[in-house]
């Protein structure tokens, strides 16, 4: 389509009741981005209310007419979607506003391929619109949906607003918010452009059919206020007037209106909690999801799917998260429990359903769920993916304390090849779902209070020692006689006890890397040398064998922002547990300025932190403990002179002897070293340089 065409949806396609409009562009930098918006217009070209403005902070309308999806990216840039629902939109609105804008100062003119796309209820697309001048304008209406003769039509707009989004909703009527002199020099800035004739807002060629008649025109009267230049083009420019607002009473506050904002606000928890009211501390805050009355197995997997499952269908950034990497769309959410399905004689309920829809399609997955360190039933997973297989739903999702590993499946199920609809079998830990809460109420915010309040809840009961929901927690049988076969130095090669320890290990590290990721806000991954193969049987089998030989397990963490790689090892036999980091030598400057800027970068370090100078061609150099080194930071120098290649800094901690979740536990004690090391010695490190090129040697796995 060309700029002011216009056209109707029903010649287009037969199934127009629900339509999809994609906003997108690409970014030269890989950085670009927009956020959408959708405003719903009476007949006399304003929104009925604040809330028919749809945006970041308001994306679904209640009847389900408005449902913004979210970004889905593209091999440019990314696409934003927006679902419309025809036959639910009120009588009374007679225009549907279809824009974007950008925040912070940026213009689209930064971006490329600027365009707009629309399909139909089936997902087939039917036409498409391109935006080639759009310059230095930071908001721009797309296209606009509408009512001619009760049959809905598409116009292509295209026309842009250098007063950005604020600039764009005023014009249709949306109160602004904030203090009231922002809204004063915001009217002001706008009545100025006009003034000076320079329209912040230039339209296409207008729907012939809509000539005259206010309620499809494209853009409001012109301001006669904007002079000669703006009252004599054609086509009419539209102006960007500020709305009229009622003058306070005597008396009365100035009022408050909603403003959209062009940069995100995201909630996030507070750093710092707020003073509590209770009397004394046997006072218990009142929480949404108890887990007091839980006092079997059965009652914490209902409680759990419930509680985890409504908290997805109510937070859709939160839902969105734990289902993309499942091949969900990004859609409308339901979800549910208490599921009967037909299976042979006699019917399986499945701990819950979510289904998602988009472009009137369903993706729906069966739940099953295990706490308390349960294990998940071959049999129960196999019925429900013969289920799933014959009522054409596209997976399972098995959720419970372990921690899935590539090439270890932790049921065996047999999966009907013939069939043409395949069924992915997916697992979710509960450490995962912790950690993905986490990341958004404390690091990247939500879209309002109340979701960032239930996320907490729901963060809360996953981590109360009473509902089952802690994530690994138990090594395994093998644990105790591997470790008993090391002490006696009966453990022999290809034992497959040993095996199984290195699979218990992996899980452990995974589960440490979700954990303290979420923590940090920050990629926390553990790295595979790519000399043990790419294969991850091979892999384990290789380390069960150093296993045997030398009593050890070792594993290696990248954390997002710390130079150098984390090195954790568990010493079976001396029942030690070592934490370091190798650190690279500076480019510049002189030795001995190394070390004592060292010593002085880790003042708040603890006094045992064991410092070794790397050297060339030599497997070591000097060493001591941080407390002797602090004095005398040139004793790492080396006496002969040779060359520092880098420092390697160390702590050692005992190894728990119990292989469960005691205290004294080995899975507790590997948690608290690697969280040890990292807020006692790595936060203190300086952030490593950018890489110039990819690594040979360790590649991290997610």
């Amino acid at each position: 389509m060309i700029k002011g065409s216009n056209v109707a949806l029903a010649a287009l396609s037969e199934d127009v009741g629900s339509v999809i409009v994609g906003l997108g562009w690409g970014s030269p930098t890989g950085e670009g981005d927009a956020d959408v918006s959708v405003l719903l217009l009476d007949a006399d070209g304003k929104v009925r209310s604040d809330t028919d403005f749809y945006f970041y902070n308001n994306p679904v309308a209640a009847d389900g007419s408005v449902q913004l999806l979210g970004k889905t990216p593209t091999e440019d840039g990314s696409e934003d979607r927006i679902s419309f629902d025809l036959t639910a939109v009120p009588a009374d609105v007679h225009r549907i506003v279809v824009a974007a804008s950008r925040y912070g100062g940026a213009c689209f003119g930064e971006l490329q391929d600027v365009r707009l796309s629309l399909a139909d209820g089936t997902g087939e697309d039917l036409l498409r619109f391109a935006i080639d001048d759009a310059d230095s304008v930071s908001a721009i209406i797309f296209g606009e949906l509408y009512r001619r003769a009760e049959e809905w039509k598409f116009r292509a707009v295209g026309q842009g607003y250098a007063s950005g989004l604020a600039g764009l909703a005023t014009d249709f009527g949306v109160d602004i918010e904030d203090d009231a002199a922002a809204v004063e020099a915001a009217a002001g800035e706008t009545a100025l452009e006009a003034e000076s004739g320079s329209g912040t807002a230039v339209t296409g060629e207008q729907d012939s059919e809509a000539t005259g008649d206010p309620a499809h025109q494209t853009a409001p009267a012109p301001n006669p206020a904007a002079g000669p230049a703006a009252a004599g083009a054609a086509p009419e420019p539209l102006t960007a007037v500020p709305s009229p607002r009622r003058p306070a009473e005597d008396g009365e506050p100035p009022k408050r209106v909603a403003r959209p904002r062009t940069a995100k606000k995201k909630v996030t928890l507070p750093k710092v909690a707020r003073k509590s009211l209770a009397e004394n501390e046997s006072w218990r805050e009142a929480r949404l999801f108890p887990v007091s009355a839980l006092k079997s197995d059965r009652d914490r997997e209902t409680r759990a799917t419930s509680v985890l499952l409504s908290v997805m269908a109510q937070v859709p950034e939160f839902g969105r998260r734990l289902t993309a990497a499942f091949g969900a769309p990004a859609g409308r959410m339901e979800t549910f429990t208490e599921v009967s399905l037909p299976h042979g004689d006699s019917p399986r309920r499945p701990d819950g359903v979510i289904r998602v829809e988009r472009a009137g399609k369903l993706w729906t997955a069966l739940v099953e769920t295990k706490t308390n360190g349960n294990a998940l039933r071959t049999e129960q997973v196999q019925a429900y993916m013969d289920i799933a297989a014959r009522r054409g739903y596209e997976a399972v999702i098995t959720l419970s304390n372990d921690v899935a590993l590539e090439g270890s499946p932790l049921v065996d199920v047999k999966i009907d090849k013939r069939r043409k609809h395949k069924v992915a079998l997916r697992h979710l830990s509960w450490a995962e779902v912790a950690h993905q809460a986490q990341m958004l109420i404390r690091h990247e915010g939500v879209g309002n209070a109340a979701h960032a309040w239930l996320l907490q809840e729901l963060l809360h009961y996953l981590q109360h020692e009473n509902s089952g929901c802690h994530g690994f927690q138990n090594m395994g049988p093998a644990w105790v006689p591997v470790r008993n076969g090391i002490d006696d130095e009966t453990l022999c090669q290809g034992d497959p006890r040993a095996l199984e320890v290195v699979e218990s290990w992996e899980r452990l590290v995974r589960q440490v890397c979700l954990g303290l990721g979420g923590e940090l806000g920050q990629k926390v991954l553990p790295v595979q040398r790519a000399k043990r193969g790419t294969d991850p049987g091979a892999r384990r089998t290789l380390l069960a064998e150093r296993l045997c030989a030398e009593g050890r397990l070792e594993a290696e963490l990248r954390i997002e922002g710390t130079p150098g790689v984390l090195a954790v090892t568990a010493d079976l036999r001396t029942g030690r547990l070592r934490t370091s980091l190798a650190i690279p030598a500076p480019e510049q400057g002189y030795p001995l300025s190394w070390a004592k800027r060292l010593v002085r970068t880790l003042a708040e370090a603890p006094a045992d932190l064991h410092i070794e100078t790397l050297v060339e061609g030599e497997t070591g150099g000097p060493r001591g403990t941080l407390e002797r080194l602090r004095p005398e930071p040139a004793d790492l120098l080396p006496k002969d002179g040779v060359g520092i290649t880098g420092f390697r800094l160390t702590l050692l901690k005992g190894m728990g002897s119990s292989r469960g979740n005691a205290e004294t536990g080995f899975i507790r004690s590997v948690d608290d070293a690697v969280h040890r090391f990292y807020t006692t010695v790595a936060v203190h490190l300086d952030r490593p340089a950018p890489r110039r090129t990819p690594s040979r040697e360790a590649t991290p796995t997610g």
